[in-house]
């Protein structure tokens, strides 16, 4: 066995060059790929937050607002750095029997939605850009129109936003 070459170990410098051009094309090409799937990826779950968000409060105030009692209801804002109609405060009948009355106030304060009820004042939403309350006919102050729009920032300063809006909510009271 004397005469035998012995096998080489290891890589040439030319396959060594191909792997790294290969892993650089790769690189290249797949990080702006990769940050476009990400991008789309925190839209998409940006938008479906805002969805549920947007939902339940509308939810909330609907619910609240059609047990509200036709002449209590006003609505203005809640100072004068913030939008016009974007504070709704009512009355409401907790009980058909003991007729125990309790005051509901929803205000925007900057961002963020309110709702105050018996000096409880729990944050609604972080996310508010818009709200407001208006009367759609004027002849007719047992329906109350509601809109807001939720805005949220994703990335690199761009934000998304929802806006949704109920135009009928019949007060029952």
């Amino acid at each position: 066995m004397v005469g035998l070459p012995t096998p080489r170990r290891g890589v040439t410098l030319m396959e060594l060059m191909v792997v790294v051009g290969i892993v650089s094309t790769l690189f290249v090409v797949g990080a702006p790929l990769l940050l476009q799937a990400n991008r789309q990826f925190i839209q998409v779950r940006t938008r479906i937050e805002l969805q549920q968000e947007a939902r339940g409060i509308m939810y909330v105030l609907t619910r609240n607002l059609r047990q509200a009692q036709r002449d209590t209801v006003s609505i203005s804002r809640a100072n004068s750095t913030q939008p016009f109609y974007s504070m709704i405060t009512f009355t409401t009948e907790q009980s058909t029997t003991t007729y125990v009355s309790n005051t509901i106030t929803f205000q925007q304060e900057g961002t963020v939605l309110y709702q105050l009820r018996g000096g409880n004042k729990r944050v609604i939403s972080r996310n508010l850009a818009y709200l407001a309350f208006t009367f759609p006919r004027s002849d007719d102050m047992g329906i109350i129109s509601v809109s807001l729009t939720l805005q949220k920032n994703i990335y690199e300063g761009k934000k998304k936003a929802l806006h949704m809006a109920s135009e009928k909510v019949m007060l029952m009271n």
